[in-house]
């Protein structure tokens, strides 16, 4: 089926630039415009669309008032078009916090060479975004296919012989322990909806916190120092942005920077951070599977790893090894998900032992680490 969208932008031309490149799939379509946050409202209540894209400077109601009032009165699916400055970072924050999804860079880029890219992106995020289980319970009606489809396939037509069919991987009952001994190092991955998920899990950790702990989020680099600010403000653990060559410190959160890839340095006592823009062939930059990749390389503690929500399969390879090198694994399960993307594909390779909603996850990081 069509995923129904209104578009909200107080620019003509960024307005008609958003509806061209999602109306260009055949299962996107572009239902209304808006020109301010006033007049987004009462679209939404007319036409009910499935998700909204919507600026956040914007005259009369700018983006952010606007997004208090949908989530209110009338919540559905967000998507923030933001400028990538240190400006357009914080209000994106603040709007992930308010129940926005997610966010794509609003630069001069719709009119450059990566407009084939960004026009992917968009279009996918609209897609996921439209059937989050954050507003389409598993069982529910949607809009469009979910990405989280059932993996076990419909029985066969009576008149065809009896097959059965390929069983999938079993997740793990969320009940289960994440086990013994207590690990050294804790790793995390997050994309869509990490920032949100972070923010409900880290100010439950106490700053007793035993281990060091390293934090892929998939976000622009303008984006990721005020991202690990905001979080060292509400956190009792430390959590910064971190740095080439620093050692790692128990109670202390490192956020890797955007654009470059963070791993495991095997230096000095307990390790230290090494930032890297190799490999540059990979997916995303900072990517979960190199972090994941490099700590199964080179720690010999022991490890525990965790992915949370987030679109595609970053991570599932590399948390794949470090359950080969005996590491403690957990991931968010599909309820709690805004995209059941990373998670679901770790799950699917076998390599997960625990599979909880987010709002159990804190609690079972307190009882492995005894805190």
């Amino acid at each position: 089926m069509t995923i129904r969208i209104l578009v909200v932008d107080d620019s003509p031309f960024m307005r008609k630039s958003l509806q061209k490149m999602l109306e260009e799939a055949p299962d996107l379509r572009v239902i209304a415009t808006a020109r301010d946050g006033i007049d987004a409202l009462e679209k939404i209540q007319e036409h009910k669309p499935d998700i909204v894209t919507l600026d956040i400077e914007m005259p009369r109601m700018d983006g952010l008032t606007c997004l208090k009032k949908i989530m209110a009165d009338h919540p559905i699916p967000v998507l923030m078009v933001s400028s990538l400055t240190q400006e357009g970072a914080q209000a994106t924050l603040d709007a992930l916090s308010l129940g926005a999804l997610d966010f794509i860079p609003k630069e001069s880029g719709f009119a450059s060479l990566s407009i084939l890219q960004i026009q992917h992106d968009l279009q996918e995020k609209v897609r996921r975004l439209a059937t989050s289980p954050r507003f389409h319970k598993t069982g529910s009606t949607s809009p469009a296919a979910p990405a989280h489809a059932p993996m076990t396939p419909p029985p066969p037509p009576a008149s065809a012989p009896p097959k059965a069919p390929a069983a999938p991987k079993a997740a793990p009952p969320s009940g289960t322990s994440l086990g013994s001994p207590q690990a050294e190092l804790l790793l995390i991955g997050s994309s869509t909806g990490g920032p949100k998920a972070l923010q409900d899990i880290l100010p439950t950790i106490p700053a007793s916190l035993p281990v060091a702990c390293l934090i892929v989020q998939h976000m622009p680099s303008t984006f990721t120092k005020p991202f690990a600010d905001r979080l060292n403000g509400i956190c009792q653990v430390h959590v910064k942005e971190a740095e080439q060559g620093e050692p790692l410190k128990a109670g202390t959160v490192y956020i890797a920077p955007g654009g470059i890839h963070m791993t495991y340095g095997a230096r000095g006592p307990k390790g230290c951070i090494e930032l890297s823009a190799e490999p540059v062939s990979s997916l995303h930059r900072p990517s979960v599977d190199v972090l994941f990749l490099s700590v199964a390389e080179l720690f010999r503690g022991q490890v525990l790893a965790g992915i949370l929500t987030g679109m595609g399969a970053d991570g599932a390879k590399g948390m794949e090894q470090l359950k080969r090198k005996g590491a403690h694994t957990l991931a968010e399960s599909e309820e709690s998900c805004v995209v059941y993307g990373m998670p679901r594909a770790a799950v699917e390779r076998g390599c997960v032992d625990v599979v909880a909603p987010l709002g159990e996850i804190p609690g079972h990081l307190r009882r492995h680490f005894h805190i």
